[in-house]
C-alpha cells in the first residue's frame, strides 16, 4: 500500500471533502492500490441508503396529506395540495434515478402508511378509524 493510501485514510476522518477529492483522483487515474476501497464501498451503500431514506420520507410525506385531506376535508387547502403535488415529484425524480426503489416502496407501502397515519393523527387530533392497512395502491399513491 502507497504513501497515499494512508494519507486519504487519515483524511477521511479529518477531512471528507479532501479525501473525496483525492479519492475521485485516484480511480480516475487507475491507481486502485491506493485507493482506501473500505470506505468507498461505504460510502457507495451509504447513498443507496441516503435513496432509501428519501424516497421514504416523501412517500410518509405524501400520505400523511393525503390522510390529513381524508380527516379534515374542510382544511384541504393550496398548500396541503402543493405539499401533495410536490412529494409526487421528488418520489418520481428519485425513481427516475434509482427505478429500483419501487420494489422498496411497493415492499414497505404498509409500514410508511402506518407511520403517516400515527403522524396524521398527531398533528389533527382528529379522533377517527382510519383503515390499518393503506387504502391506496402505490400507484394511487404516486399519481393520484
Amino acid at each position: 500500500m502507497g504513501f497515499m493510501a494512508v494519507t486519504t485514510k487519515t483524511l477521511y476522518d479529518t477531512d471528507f471533502a479532501e479525501w473525496s477529492a483525492r479519492t475521485a483522483e485516484l480511480l480516475r487515474a487507475g491507481r486502485l492500490d491506493e485507493v482506501d476501497l473500505e470506505h468507498v464501498a461505504g460510502e457507495i451503500e451509504d447513498l443507496g441508503k441516503s435513496d432509501r431514506r428519501a424516497v421514504r420520507s416523501q412517500t410518509k410525506r405524501l400520505l400523511l396529506h393525503l390522510i390529513k385531506q381524508q380527516i379534515q376535508p374542510e382544511r384541504a387547502g393550496a398548500s396541503w395540495k402543493a405539499s401533495v403535488t410536490d412529494a409526487r415529484q421528488e418520489i418520481r425524480q428519485i425513481l427516475d434515478d434509482s427505478p429500483s426503489l419501487r420494489r422498496y416502496l411497493s415492499a414497505n407501502l404498509q409500514a410508511i402508511y402506518r407511520d403517516a397515519m400515527l403522524l396524521a393523527k398527531d398533528e389533527t387530533r382528529v379522533s377517527i378509524d382510519l383503515p390499518e392497512q393503506c387504502p391506496y395502491t402505490l400507484d394511487e399513491t404516486l399519481n393520484g
